[in-house]
């Protein structure tokens, strides 16, 4: 059994990012859900229970706040197109 752990993003207790796990996107830690889907789901109005239900209680509920906290980091910085 391996002792690989997928690195944690910035000061982050939930959220990994690492190339070894969905290609390097932003992940749930202990999971293979990534914070892009968890986002989009509650985009598109599922609830946490219906989340739970997609994904057979895969989403630790505890992660939700980085999850959020991620994406108004994301959604905080400024870009600009060519």
């Amino acid at each position: 059994m391996s002792d690989w752990q997928p690195r944690r993003y910035k000061d982050y207790a939930w959220i990994v990012a690492d190339p070894e796990l969905l290609g390097g996107k932003l992940a749930i830690r202990g999971t293979r859900l990534s914070v892009e889907l968890i986002l989009e789901c509650l985009s598109n109005g599922m609830s946490l229970n219906d989340i739970d239900d997609s994904f057979h209680k895969a989403f630790p509920h505890d992660a939700l706040h980085e999850v959020l906290k991620v994406a108004a980091e994301f959604a905080g910085e400024y870009h600009v197109a060519a």
